[in-house]
């Protein structure tokens, strides 16, 4: 099948693609000819937060810098293990032992040198979760499998009026068609949800938050590991079972996760008529 890399008789005018294409500039000729000039320039000039880089951050961190975003902030305190080889793309035999985020940044570099990467290999915590989104960054990904510090962020990211994305449970599920992204207040079937709905309500969050979710039923041992959780935090160092998990589910989560940034950052302060994407509700501008 055609990837669109051939050139056609349509495609063949240096003049009609000369405005677009420079030798600096090609590795994104491909987005600015989907999205257009003024798409491109808005993505280059943007600056995404991807906390957690394991098998859904490392997928939304890919899709992001292959976008053309200009600076990513990249966290995650975790070392690549041999356990996530069949899901993490970070994962290799090359990278056992290694800072996720180190690999992630070099990655990143290497499909586009222009771009500003800063990593933070840190835990997530009360203490340090607002200190990653109070310099306004346009968007946030939340991809953290562990539910205290990943309320601690989505709260101050929602707070700080910063467009948030979060990845809810991707473990234990099968079905990629099963999979929906939507407002926190519409999520359904999944037990990390109904958890964290429960826990941002109480300090007064209820919508806001866009979710990629999966309507798939998950196992009863899952609903009674939440179930628990409900009543005890998850923590560094926390000993929990291993759930199991695929690459080609928590890589749709990514990848998705992905598309709302680029979406949101796209079509930012347009008019109705020129979206080139479909609709989303625009984000609160950061500080209000």
């Amino acid at each position: 099948m055609d990837d669109g890399d051939h050139d056609s008789p349509m495609s063949q005018s240096k003049d009609d693609t000369a405005s677009f294409v420079s030798a600096a500039d090609e590795r994104f000729s491909r987005t600015e000819l989907l999205l257009g000039a003024s798409a491109l320039s808005r993505l280059r000039k943007a600056f995404v937060v991807v906390a957690g880089l394991g098998a859904v951050g490392s997928y939304a961190t890919e899709a992001l810098a292959r976008a053309g975003i200009g600076r990513l902030r990249l966290v995650d305190f975790d070392r690549v293990r041999p356990s996530n080889i069949n899901r993490q793309l970070y994962a290799l035999e090359s990278t056992v032992g290694r800072l996720k985020a180190d690999v992630a940044a070099e990655r990143v570099r290497d499909i586009n040198p222009d771009i500003e990467v800063e990593t933070q290999p840190i835990f997530l915590g009360l203490e340090n979760a607002g200190d990653l989104v109070a310099d306004c960054p346009d968007a946030l990904v939340d991809a953290i499998d562990s539910l205290s510090p990943k309320i601690h962020l989505l709260t101050a990211s929602v707070r700080a009026g910063v467009f948030t994305v979060s990845s809810m449970g991707a473990a234990t599920r099968l079905d990629p068609f099963a999979i929906r992204v939507g407002d926190i207040s519409e999520t359904r079937e999944c037990p990390l949800a109904r958890l964290l709905r429960k826990r941002l309500a109480r300090r007064g969050i209820r919508q806001g938050i866009r979710c990629v979710y999966s309507l798939e039923h998950p196992p009863s041992a899952l609903r009674t590991m939440v179930r628990a959780g409900d009543h005890a935090e998850f923590r560094r160092g926390r000993v929990r079972p291993p759930l199991g998990s695929v690459s080609f589910v928590t890589g749709i989560f990514g990848l998705i996760a992905a598309g709302e940034v680029i979406r949101a950052i796209v079509e930012k302060d347009e008019e109705p008529a020129e979206h080139v994407l479909p609709r989303l509700r625009p984000p609160r501008p950061c500080g209000e």
